[in-house]
């Protein structure tokens, strides 16, 4: 199988047990990487610094890059692709827990569809422990599919996402987007005509709770998720008509009281499972 690099950025409010285990996952990897480029996104705290310490004792492969200040995730993960030695490089996000299997099934993707630059999975997400899994999050399997759902939602788990580096920086990489820096690279990406896949496989554990859905929260997102698509709507990638829908919904699940819009999200969209 080819050999991957791995790309894992952390900024200062990560726990550091969770940045143990999320890298732990990848170093555990069936296939294992040759490369892994974690970038600290402006300073750490001690309990940070301590444990990239004993990864960069036990892994000399790791390759650490330190950024003077936080510039948000699309800046960090721009810095950590440049120093990523492979042509496949497989995310990983500091607080989510990889399958030991996650890269073998990829890698055997990208071999049995050459034609991909995208590829993804399932996530099962969880609070306490990745042992009971509260929802999942299964996206759209084939090209048509993927195109179809990226006019309404994001058509890929940005945590388990592996991507050739070349389309992505044909596509200019990530842009800054507040919390949409995937999803525009995405819509980027097709557009240029790239091809994506995602496995129906679950491939990451990724923690959730009510913080998650915070996140989605407030005018500020509200705001950013318009423009992104106002920006579909005049490139052509939807209808006027799909524009106004779309603002709408997600206008009015930003405004929502958090309570509300996690029971909407789990109810409504994760779970049975369904492709969302």
């Amino acid at each position: 199988m080819e050999n991957y690099s791995v790309l894992l950025s952390v900024y200062s409010c990560e726990k550091a047990e969770n940045l143990r285990q999320a890298m732990n996952s990848m170093w555990c990897q069936t296939v294992p990487t040759d490369d892994f480029v974690l970038v600290c996104d402006g300073p750490l705290t001690e309990e940070l610094d301590a444990v990239i310490e004993d990864m960069q004792a036990a892994h000399p492969e790791l390759q650490v890059i330190r950024l003077e200040k936080n510039g948000g995730l699309g800046n960090a993960l721009n810095a950590g692709i440049r120093h990523c030695r492979n042509e496949l490089i497989a995310r990983m996000d500091s607080d989510d827990i990889s399958r030991p299997d996650r890269c073998e099934k990829q890698l055997k993707a990208f071999a049995v569809h050459p034609e991909i630059s995208l590829c993804s999975g399932i996530v099962e997400e969880f609070t306490d422990s990745p042992e009971k899994t509260e929802s999942k999050r299964v996206p759209p399997e084939t090209r048509e599919e993927i195109l179809a759902f990226a006019k309404k939602r994001n058509p890929f788990n940005h945590p388990c996402m592996m991507y050739k580096k070349t389309a992505v920086q044909a596509a200019g990489g990530y842009q800054d987007f507040y919390l949409l820096e995937d999803y525009f690279l995405w819509i980027r990406m097709l557009q240029k005509g790239y091809v994506g896949y995602n496995i129906q496989e679950s491939l990451l554990w990724m923690r959730a709770g009510s913080a998650l859905f915070r996140r989605r929260a407030g005018r500020k997102y509200a705001k950013s998720q318009m423009a992104l698509f106002r920006y579909m709507k005049e490139t052509g990638f939807i209808s006027g008509r799909q524009y106004i829908k779309s603002s709408m919904i997600r206008t009015a699940l930003s405004l929502l009281p958090n309570c509300m819009r996690q029971l909407f999200y789990n109810m409504a969209l994760r779970k049975t499972g369904a492709k969302l």
